[in-house]
């Protein structure tokens, strides 16, 4: 909130330079504010009483959205990689897909292994858990398992989580 906006009876005041003019009403605030050629922005609402300072709005703003900026390119997206699987797979394909897998826990991305029934292989799911059991087990020396494996309609998903160093 800005100038007229502040509708407290009080506020403690801070100057431009920062240093502390005390609790006054916002009347005399605003008129200090006018003054000096400056706005009077409330900057912690939820004090009691609302700590008010005498800046300029624009350059607030802009201070304000370039700290933001900061945070935000020091924030690491992790992403979701997926690696799909049938039940009937063989080893050397297995292997490859392991190696994607790996290439993905390497970088810092999670990754996601489904493992895609079709038919009638829908019948023995519970006989190729193992399947994902031996991937997650391959890359236990990178990964850890977040999310062990379930059933999530026609597939069998497990998360796999790249290990701290």
């Amino acid at each position: 909130m800005i100038n007229e906006q502040i509708r407290d009876k009080e506020v403690l005041l801070i100057g431009e330079n920062g240093e502390k003019l005390g609790i006054m009403s916002t009347r005399d605030a605003l008129q200090m504010a006018k003054e000096a050629e400056l706005d009077l922005v409330k900057i912690a609402p939820t004090a009691k009483p609302p700590v008010c300072k005498i800046i300029d709005y624009g350059k607030y703003r802009y201070e304000l959205a370039r700290k933001e900026k900061e945070a935000k390119k020091k924030q690491k997206v992790i992403e979701v990689k997926e690696v799909r699987l049938s039940p009937n797979i063989d080893t050397n394909d297995l292997n490859t897909k392991m190696s994607a897998a790996r290439k993905f826990l390497e970088k810092g991305d999670k990754v996601k292994v489904t493992l895609r029934f079709r038919g009638r292989e829908m019948a023995h799911m519970s006989k190729s858990k193992y399947i994902l059991d031996d991937f997650a087990e391959k890359l236990a020396d990178i990964a850890a398992i977040d999310k062990p494996a379930k059933v999530e309609g026609r597939s069998m998903v497990i998360f796999l989580n790249a290990k701290r160093q």
